[in-house]
């Protein structure tokens, strides 16, 4: 069945009454640009069919980003490892996806190009794929051999007019964040012939999109077979702010706390009235509050005013400052924003190559006037001339890959930090994060522990290290 979903509580109703009458629905799409209301559905309906001391080895999560349709069928075809009932879940699926929603992908990329250019470039190279453009072909200016017309024709009721404000910087950077064309394939026929035929009792496939074509066989499918919850965004002020206060009431409550007028509205100014956002305020707020049971305005400029939209960039550089609380916090609040961790997976990759390659370029003997206490003037006159010289780089374009094709400013960072680490370590972690690359990609570990307890490794004691000489 597919119907828009009014409020959890009506969900969870449905799923319980469903459960209670033994009809156990076998497959679930939640999918709107809600996401915050789509994870929350997504825990309490995993909760009413799993019980949570059943979940170390009957719940297993594929993300959209790797998502392989011979492995899903592989794990929806396997049997429970403990009798009783199994969750697998594909977050984030990119299967619904066709050209019919290339606008609303194009909407996404211009929305969130200034305020999340990460997130913001996951929609562009799933765009691509898509469209059935190349990265190749729009870098370096590739970009403006698009008509009008063109763009008209790939993207339907878009007239492209606006996409100088934002394509060549989207282009420039997922070039020079190394994000991969590599297609996926888009075999659904198969899981579409698996569901119609039945999966095995006790299982279950949970699937969580944000723009689905309607027109796809596997949603019909879905809609005849299963249930597909619908979580729009609220239109109006007055409805986004309902919708917040529905969705904090059980948080709220939970934690024996209430918020002031004055609060919600301290929030809303904060967050600019985001679902999510404002559900991430009110967690630290409940936090920070502690035994106090009523959270007032003054709390909320204590802990949301001091705290600004984390980068990537963030996380990179308390990672080769070694500083753990700062790395570990901005990791976390990364992935409450919706960056992706395959993205800073390749960050954390990019900002470790080039302080190996900064630490070859040392040890070579070539820079010798290199002191990482000099400003970055002075760097610019006496060791960046001699980089550009030695390696004949100065024709190369900024954004590719090794040290000598990165901005100057880059390059000077790059071998200051790299008087932190050992040449052995950085080889080491490299081959960490290749290691990580594949069990995310190839299994169903848990991202965030797997960049945790890697972060953990490289900060070691938490604490900034001192520089010291070469």
């Amino acid at each position: 069945m597919d119907s828009q979903a009014g409020g959890n509580g009506e969900i969870l109703k449905k799923v319980m009454g469903d459960l209670g009458a033994g009809k156990s629905v076998s497959c679930y799409l939640l999918y709107g640009e809600e996401e915050y209301l789509i994870k929350d559905a997504l825990e309490k309906i995993t909760n009413l069919i799993l019980p949570p001391g059943d979940r170390t080895l009957n719940l297993f999560y594929m993300d959209g980003e790797s998502e392989d349709i011979d492995r899903l069928r592989a794990s929806l075809l396997t049997l429970p490892l403990i009798p009783g009932r199994k969750v697998v879940v594909l977050g984030n699926t990119r299967i619904f996806s066709s050209r019919k929603t290339l606008p609303d992908l194009v909407q996404k990329i211009s929305d969130y190009y200034e305020s999340n250019t990460a997130r913001a470039a996951m929609y562009f190279m799933q765009f691509l794929r898509i469209a059935g453009w190349s990265l190749d072909d729009l870098k370096d200016d590739g970009w403006k051999r698009i008509t009008d017309e063109d763009w008209h024709n790939t993207v339907p009721g878009d007239g492209g007019k606006s996409r100088e404000t934002w394509l060549p910087g989207i282009i420039d950077f997922c070039v020079s964040h190394g994000l991969d064309m590599e297609r996926y394939r888009e075999d659904t026929d198969r899981l579409e012939d698996l569901l119609r035929r039945g999966l095995p009792e006790g299982n279950h496939l949970i699937m969580t999109a944000e723009v689905v074509d309607k027109r796809k066989k596997l949603f019909k499918a879905i809609s005849e077979l299963g249930e597909i919850l619908y979580f729009p965004r609220a239109k109006g002020e007055t409805s986004q702010k309902h919708m917040l206060m529905d969705a904090a009431k059980d948080l709220l409550a939970r934690r024996g706390k209430k918020l002031t007028s004055g609060a919600w509205v301290a929030i809303g100014k904060k967050t600019g009235g985001s679902l999510r956002n404002s559900i991430v305020a009110i967690e630290k707020l409940v936090s920070y509050t502690g035994e106090k049971t009523t959270i007032e305005e003054e709390d909320v400029e204590e802990v949301i005013g001091k705290t600004r939209e984390d980068t990537v960039f963030d996380l990179t550089a308390a990672l080769v400052e070694k500083n753990l609380d700062r790395v570990l916090l901005t990791l976390k609040d990364l992935l409450d924003q919706g960056v992706h961790h395959l993205l800073l997976l390749a960050m954390i990759m990019r900002e470790l190559r080039l302080l190996l390659h900064a630490k070859i370029f040392i040890s070579s003997g070539r820079l010798s006037p290199f002191n990482p206490d000099m400003d970055y003037g002075q760097f610019q006159r006496t060791v960046y001339p001699l980089i550009k010289k030695g390696t004949g780089c100065s024709g190369k374009k900024e954004g590719g890959e090794g040290l000598t094709a990165q901005h100057p400013y880059v390059v000077y960072n790059a071998l200051r930090n790299s008087e932190r680490f050992s040449r052995k370590a950085l080889v080491s972690y490299i081959e960490d994060l290749v290691d990580i690359d594949v069990a995310l990609k190839s299994t169903m570990r848990d991202p965030k522990l797997l960049l945790e307890k890697f972060l953990i490794k490289v900060c070691g004691n938490g604490s900034p290290q001192r520089r010291k000489g070469r």
